[in-house]
């Protein structure tokens, strides 16, 4: 069995091929040419060289290919450049599904993200919670329209379509938000908490990489959504768990709620004016996730996929580990 898999250089990507490679599937991964990729080299798979806003270069990798994973995504909360969100997220994906149908797979997964259901009226919401009125990050909006072209070609064109959403994911070696916001607080970089209330879904990323495979091998569930969701958390109860394994204080100012947005203005007009990313990770995208939140129900991968979820505090025991030879 071939699988075609975008994204494979990626956060999520390395546990997805990680866990595949092992299975005595044929792995086969579009990289870019300036990406990193001696771990998908240990673990043989081929490459193949492009991009997905290239058809040509997916139409190349995609022949023979049984399967297919999109993990391709512009996945941030500030770019110097924001036609990125829209040239991955959204022409991206429409390139991958269209290719896949060109192409006859049997199977396509799509990885999406919860933040594309903004602030459902249900708390916890469903995958069949109807989505919310706005969405917080360009990041969430251009992932929610590139979602609906592969759900518009599922319906008119029989794409094979299987979509997973997964939360904040947390694991060993992250370099995006979450894995950020916890080197920050391990080196003691941040002068400030803030939204302590506020409540996110947080997944371990082995976790994910197993919804994943699972969605993949099930038979007979085209057009079914997957919540990849694990521990509701507030982000006081996130500080207190890396002040206790890391064994750092934590910062003593609290910014107000009100005063947040002000700061996070501030920084993102100096970031895109010297075109460097907003001091902190306080952009005005990231706060806006960060201050509605998000509580979604991941119960329905549990119960049929048979997906067992990590606590929440080994995902972070293993952020904080991978990071501790910088911090010592």
């Amino acid at each position: 069995m071939k699988i075609f898999i975008t994204g494979a250089t990626g956060f999520i990507g390395r546990h997805v091929v990680k866990r595949l490679a092992g299975s005595g599937y044929e792995l086969r991964c579009l990289v870019r040419a300036t990406s990193d990729v001696d771990e998908l080299q240990k673990q043989g798979v081929t490459l193949v060289t492009g991009d997905v806003t290239d058809k040509g270069s997916i139409l190349a990798g995609i022949r023979g290919c049984e399967w297919v994973i999109n993990l391709a995504n512009a996945y941030s909360y500030w770019e110097p450049d924001k036609r990125t969100y829209e040239g991955i997220n959204v022409r991206g994906t429409q390139n991958v599904m269209e290719c896949a149908l060109a192409a006859g797979v049997s199977k396509v997964v799509h990885i999406s993200s919860v933040v594309i259901y903004g602030k459902p009226e249900q708390s916890p919401f469903s995958e069949e919670s109807p989505i919310g009125p706005r969405r917080f990050s360009r990041y969430a909006q251009t992932k929610y329209e590139g979602d609906l072209i592969a759900w518009d070609l599922y319906e008119k064109n029989n794409l094979p379509l299987v979509m997973i959403y997964p939360g904040a994911v947390m694991g060993p070696g992250d370099p995006k938000a979450t894995g950020k916001y916890i080197k920050d607080m391990i080196e003691r970089r941040l002068p400030a908490t803030l939204y302590l209330d506020s409540r996110l879904t947080f997944v371990h990323v082995r976790d994910v990489a197993e919804v994943i495979v699972r969605a993949l091998e099930k038979k007979g569930n085209a057009g079914e959504k997957y919540f990849a969701c694990g521990q509701h958390l507030s982000f006081r109860e996130i500080n207190t768990m890396i002040k206790e394994i890391a064994g750092v204080p934590l910062p003593r100012l609290t910014l107000p709620d009100w005063l947040v947005p002000v700061n996070a203005a501030l920084l993102t007009a100096v970031a895109d004016l010297i075109k460097k990313p907003p001091l902190w990770g306080l952009s005005v995208d990231q706060i806006s996730t960060m201050r509605a939140g998000f509580v979604a129900d991941g119960s329905k991968a549990a119960r049929e996929l048979g997906i067992t979820y990590t606590p929440i505090r080994v995902a972070v025991e293993e952020a904080i580990a991978s990071y501790q030879p910088a911090h010592s």
